[in-house]
């Protein structure tokens, strides 16, 4: 005879951006959700673990660096970590476009977004696919060069002490390695965005997630 079915669905992970000042509060609605938690201090960040099985994973923004926040209990100094006015620097890349940013406290301090086309792949072969190879690889060679240089200018608006790259990984990288980014590359990077088509919107949104607590949930069933 079959096994029986488990009961329930595989676990539910979403993840949301909260901050600072905003974290006690959701914890508290987390906690009223899932009948309490459990606070849990681990390598990989800030864990609530609640009754109902379900958990939060909290990341802070940026690493203490000697300047951790103050409270009263862990959650406390998180919140104050994720509230100090740290200055990143925002490169978002993808085939259709770019969005460069300064940002602070969740606000951009200067910004460029634009559009810049790459062609997406095809499944023809022969001559007509190399053709289509080389001209896709110089698009997205001047994509890297256009964007990099567009980068050098904001950047040199106002100093920022953390990288943080999203987007295209491939092409965010091929942009750091530029020699007008040499500099900027060199600087500590914080975790990877994922966005999408990098447009002001995008750029802003990614400004405000760049400054707040990376929170993971974790329900036992989805």
């Amino acid at each position: 005879m079959p096994a029986p079915a488990a009961a329930g669905g595989p676990p539910s992970v979403r993840t949301a951006f909260v901050p600072g000042t905003r974290l006690p509060g959701w914890a508290e609605r987390f906690g009223a959700s899932h009948r309490g938690y459990t606070l849990q201090d681990d390598d990989d960040g800030l864990r609530l673990v609640a009754a109902d099985g379900a958990e939060a994973l909290l990341q802070g923004p940026w690493p203490a660096d000697g300047r951790p926040g103050r409270g009263s209990g862990p959650l406390e100094r998180l919140a104050a970590l994720a509230s100090q006015p740290r200055r990143l620097g925002l490169l978002l890349v993808r085939r259709g476009g770019y969005g460069i940013g300064v940002a602070s406290e969740g606000s951009l301090l200067a910004s460029k977004a634009g559009t810049r086309y790459v062609q997406s792949r095809t499944a023809a072969g022969g001559q007509s696919q190399q053709r289509f190879a080389r001209r896709r690889s110089n698009q997205a060679d001047a994509l890297v060069s256009a964007v990099a240089q567009q980068a050098a200018e904001v950047f040199a608006a106002a100093a920022f002490e953390y990288l943080v790259p999203g987007g295209d990984r491939t092409l965010a990288d091929q942009v750091l390695a530029e020699p007008a980014l040499r500099d900027y590359a060199r600087l500590p990077r914080l975790a990877y965005l994922d966005v999408a088509e990098p447009r002001a919107a995008v750029l802003k949104k990614a400004a405000a997630d760049a400054c707040s607590v990376r929170v993971t949930v974790t329900d036992p069933h989805g």
